[in-house]
């Protein structure tokens, strides 16, 4: 039998996370969730943000099999006895921002931690994609778990692609961007997103929006998108952001679809070694493809 000994964890917020054993029912913010599950382990239940909405949004499960574990809600719809049903002895949810649990109000959060430890992840502008990586790593490691080692020669492999197929002469312009309709689109700040800041430092050549108003996002008319001169778009995939067929009343929108490459892009895409292997892989297809 496994002895019980006092399990801690020093999380995103600077706070020593601590239970008198180590965890075995875990909820979990979505992303982190389906990170976890990289590493091995299930959760009881899941939670979503202030975007999403009654079901779970299937972009940012990852590989988690969501008709089988029980999705507890989300946002401002997300009661604290919902979570507390499902008899965690942790909560895992990320932060942007070093402070505030992503996904849940603030009063749920308070009402939580008086109940069941909860440790945060930091996934925000201020830490690498490696770093976020290393942090979920870290996390997993603390609950007995984490990846196949096989994993980590799959990633330096993909790095190796990706930095091949971003070196070449043509050096096609991306362009990350979260679709909001017909007439407006949110271009990512390629700085404030750790997975873009990622594709910079192997090459790849992102295109900067105008500067202006929004830390994470320049919101603009497509005719100003299509100013941009792309050859690649990586189009937000997650159920909150419009969908490109929606999209075709804008004549900027339809020049754009007829003559660049659309890749699916998750912003909140699991921070795993198994999922970043595949994302730069994807990208460098793309890229050598255009």
């Amino acid at each position: 039998m496994e002895q019980r000994t006092p399990w801690e964890f020093s999380d995103d917020r600077g706070r020593l996370v601590v239970a008198g054993q180590r965890p075995a029912r875990l909820v979990t913010y979505i992303q982190a969730g389906a990170t976890l599950w990289d590493h091995g382990i299930r959760p009881v239940g899941l939670f979503g943000s202030q975007h999403d909405g009654a079901v779970p949004d299937p972009a940012k499960g990852g590989e988690l099999p969501l008709t089988e574990i029980p999705y507890l809600g989300a946002g401002a719809a997300l009661h604290p006895d919902t979570l507390l049903e499902a008899e965690p002895d942790l909560v895992v949810a990320v932060t942007y921002d070093g402070e505030q649990l992503y996904g849940l109000e603030q009063k749920t959060a308070l009402e939580l931690e008086a109940h069941v430890p909860v440790a945060t992840v930091a996934v925000g502008p201020g830490r690498s994609l490696a770093e976020v990586r290393e942090r979920f790593a870290a996390l997993a490691g603390s609950l007995g778990r984490g990846e196949p080692l096989g994993l980590a020669r799959e990633l330096d492999a993909a790095e190796d692609a990706l930095r091949q197929a971003a070196g070449g002469p043509a050096r096609p312009r991306v362009l990350a961007l979260s679709p909001a309709g017909p007439e407006r689109v949110h271009l990512a700040r390629p700085s404030s997103w750790p997975d873009l800041r990622a594709l910079a430092e192997h090459g790849v050549n992102l295109v900067e929006p105008p500067a202006g108003a929004g830390i994470n996002w320049s919101t603009v008319g497509w005719a100003e998108a299509a100013g941009l001169a792309p050859d690649i778009i990586l189009i937000d995939a997650r159920s909150n952001a419009a969908r490109p067929e929606t999209l075709r009343a804008d004549a900027h929108w339809r020049a754009l679809e007829a003559r660049v490459r659309l890749l699916p892009w998750n912003p909140e895409a699991p921070c795993s070694r198994l999922a970043h292997s595949r994302f730069f892989s994807q990208v460098a297809m793309t890229l050598r493809a255009a």
